[in-house]
């Protein structure tokens, strides 16, 4: 059943996104990857689930050095997951689920293997194929223009057969573009046209804060420190992170301001509501505040949640300041506890903590992203370094594990790996130990995490535009947390005594669902519960 906001000028304010990794949710020919067809073919499930729209990480034409996040064309699907009629079938199929469908664009890097960076190859410095990268010589004495570190570790610079260096803030095989450059502005917005005339509803922006640099040609001080602070999937001290993140140059610079201006003019255009959401993390979070206002972008991603701790007071201020930081300009929050680059929640904090959060988030005003697996409540999968393709993990020689873990394929059904995923050998291998998480199994039990998923998504829609939100900190203090909100009570215990609250009737629990009696339930540490009194 699609809810509401589905048929909403605005209907991502309060959605509910499920991210689709395409490589790890379903194989429809046997070559142990996922596909589109796939997708297609999986779409029910997808819509049985209670969301509202459907985000798809990258399945462009690719040599697949950075999980497709290296796009060689934009404008077409990579034959590893099929073609352009295979996509209009799925975007076509959603619409008729009443899905909605979000594409992921790309606007930091090209691939090395992109036209127009062999074209830069071949014309030679000071060309104007050149210009549409950061191209620049070398010191004096011989070393790159300047000591960055990539995120995937190693030098931001690669040396090219002439002398001169390019940027990447990532691999060597995703170059840098540069968006003083009218020309990449131009290129873009084709593809973002292409997408709308195939029937996409929106985009997710991939490092969308990354696009204007600064001090290009000065080196930092600390490089290997704030590359590190850069990434969510590297445990940090959390003062030393804020300290390293105020002082990066190439990060939520003024100038990606215009850009999003200009493009959300573009947007509202085509003849359907097209939204946009922004992947960046940004210091200080109130810096992400810039993304959204009204003539900017439509969401951008909170990643606090991907690092906080199972804590009630730690939770409440950083859902609050959300909350109140994004008033100042009337945009709804988003929320997520898992994705594709972080290690999944399960794993970071517990099986139970995991539910216990989810089904707290569900009843936040705003949207609520869930990563493929995430409703599985799957954990991280031990990957053998002989089976790792993260790059990462080979440009760190092993220091840096990487995301693999948290990409392993989906498990469908049957009791042996890979569960239903492939009728070949999966592209990293789901763990023997999985056999009880498939969807096949947890359908059938009510007390599974997926049950849970289904029921609260279910309830979700009592809470849509309600504004009567209010919250009770009274026990924040014992790591009790809770909020009012459509007359519904939803409470969050992360302390480790149990509690008692005055209710009438529970409504959902995340897991061992206590009784009502006289007029009270008790909240067991580890759990959340929405109830009314």
């Amino acid at each position: 059943m699609t809810s509401p906001t589905t048929t909403d000028s605005k209907w991502w304010q309060e959605a509910v996104i499920y991210q689709i990794y395409p490589r790890s949710f379903f194989d429809s020919n046997g070559d142990g990857e996922g596909d589109l067809p796939g997708i297609t073919e999986k779409l029910q499930y997808v819509a049985d689930l209670g969301v509202d729209a459907i985000w798809l990480s990258p399945f462009y034409t690719s040599p697949n050095k950075d999980g497709g996040y290296d796009i060689a064309n934009p404008r077409d699907v990579d034959p590893r997951f099929g073609n352009l009629a295979d996509a209009k079938l799925m975007i076509n199929k959603a619409h008729e689920l009443g899905l909605k469908v979000l594409v992921d664009i790309v606007p930091n890097h090209f691939s090395s293997e992109h036209a127009w960076f062999k074209a830069a190859l071949i014309a030679g410095p000071g060309s104007k194929e050149r210009a549409r990268f950061h191209f620049y010589d070398k010191k004096d004495d011989g070393t790159p223009p300047n000591n960055w570190i990539s995120l995937f570790g190693g030098p931001a610079w690669t040396q090219v057969a002439d002398g001169q260096y390019y940027l990447h803030l990532f691999d060597s095989s995703q170059p840098d573009l540069n968006w003083e450059n009218p020309e990449v502005d131009q290129d873009f917005k084709e593809t973002i046209s292409f997408w709308v005339k195939m029937g996409a509803d929106g985009f997710r922006i991939d490092v969308a804060h990354g696009l204007a640099k600064e001090n290009i040609l000065t080196d930092h001080h600390d490089p290997k420190g704030l590359s590190d602070a850069l990434r969510i999937d590297v445990d940090m001290e959390i003062s030393k992170r804020e300290a390293l993140l105020a002082s990066v140059p190439f990060f939520d610079r003024a100038g990606v301001h215009e850009i999003y201006r200009s493009w959300r003019k573009h947007f509202d255009s085509f003849d359907k509501p097209i939204m946009a959401v922004a992947e960046a993390w940004v210091h200080p979070p109130v810096n992400g505040v810039a993304y959204v206002r009204p003539d900017e972008l439509h969401q951008v991603f909170n990643f606090d949640l991907l690092i906080a701790p199972f804590d009630a007071k730690t939770l409440f201020r950083l859902v609050n300041n959300t909350i109140e930081m994004l008033k100042d300009v009337g945009a709804y929050p988003t929320w997520a506890i898992s994705n594709h680059d972080s290690p999944r929640v399960a794993s970071r904090l517990g099986a139970e903590e995991a539910r216990a959060l989810a089904l707290f988030l569900f009843g936040l005003p705003g949207s609520c992203y869930v990563y493929n697996g995430q409703e599985l409540g799957l954990p991280d999968a031990e990957v053998a370094d002989g089976d790792r393709q993260d790059p990462s993990f080979i440009r760190t020689k092993g220091e840096t594990k990487g995301r693999d873990g948290a990409r392993v394929p989906m498990p469908w059904s049957g009791q042996e790996s890979p569960f239903g995923f492939s009728s070949g050998k999966s592209w990293l291998p789901l763990p023997t130990t999985w056999n009880e998480l498939t969807v096949e199994i947890q359908s059938s039990n009510s007390d599974s995490s997926l049950s849970l998923y289904k029921r609260a998504l279910s309830e979700r829609a009592r809470l849509l535009s309600a504004e009567d939100f209010t919250w009770d900190v009274s026990r924040i203090d014992h790591g009790v947390l809770g909020f009012s909100r459509a007359g519904i009570q939803v409470y969050l215990n992360s302390g480790d005594k149990s509690v008692k609250l005055q209710a009438s009737e529970l409504i959902l629990s995340s897991s061992s669902a206590p009784t009502c009696e006289n007029g009270e339930l008790e909240l067991m540490p580890k759990r959340a519960i929405w109830f009314k009194r």
